[in-house]
């Protein structure tokens, strides 16, 4: 099992807390945030993990050239030479994958689902993507997908600062056939959720599943400090 990992994020919005440092690297608990997506992905029975990587990657390299960090997991790297958005960064970073399918998983966020049923659940959809979703109150800050019954993707609702009722979010865990970025020719530097995953849902024959594990995003200050204590000895 292969997967990618988005880590080419500047931090942005955590310069006031850590120091300039890809978004992955941000300390929690002592460690960079990367080695529990890390940890997490090997006890999953992912075997190679590809980093897309831009934004100071050279502190990501230097980490995990000694493999003690890197729970047995192989690297690989896709360097951006300039920032490609979300889905230049997968397209790009796909061209290393070897599997006919592989995982996506961002880089600043933690859903710890069961990799397995997200693959099994699009085999047996025979969905060109599929994507994991998790149930929270309040998605103004990210949006939310609606499907149907079966799954399938029907839209993708955009954030709004008024909708505070409970929805389904995307949680940024995906398996994606690798076949399906192969039939799309798309700029080089592209939005996958809009310019992909929006645009192209006719297309992609998108399915998603909700899973119940913990999800945290540690990309804003309240949820990084959050993250302090949930991954205080979660590395055994």
């Amino acid at each position: 099992m292969e997967a990618i990992i988005l880590a080419g994020g500047l931090g942005t919005r955590l310069r006031s807390v850590i120091n300039e440092v890809p978004k992955p690297m941000a300390p929690v608990a002592n460690r960079p945030f990367l080695d529990y997506i890390f940890y997490y992905l090997k006890n999953e029975g992912v075997k190679k993990v590809i980093l897309a990587v831009g934004y100071k990657w050279e502190m990501i390299r230097d980490r995990y050239e000694d493999k003690a960090n890197t729970f047995g997991l192989e690297i690989e790297y896709s360097v951006e030479t300039e920032p490609l958005g979300t889905g230049g960064a997968i397209f790009k970073a796909a061209e290393k994958a070897t599997d006919n399918g592989f995982f996506i998983i961002n880089g600043d966020t933690s859903f710890e689902i069961k990799l397995a049923e997200l693959k099994n659940f699009a085999l047996e959809k025979n969905a060109g993507i599929a994507l994991a979703l998790k149930e929270i109150n309040g998605a103004n800050r990210y949006g939310s997908v609606k499907c149907t019954d079966q799954g399938q993707v029907l839209s993708f609702i955009e954030k709004s600062d008024t909708h505070q009722d409970s929805s389904l979010i995307n949680g940024g865990v995906y398996f994606i056939q690798k076949k399906l970025i192969d039939q799309f020719t798309l700029p080089l530097k592209f939005s996958f959720e809009t310019d992909f995953m929006q645009s192209k849902l006719s297309e992609i024959n998108a399915y998603a599943k909700k899973f119940n594990a913990a999800f945290i995003d540690i990309g804003i200050p309240e949820d990084y400090y959050k993250a302090q204590e949930l991954f205080k000895n979660a590395i055994a």
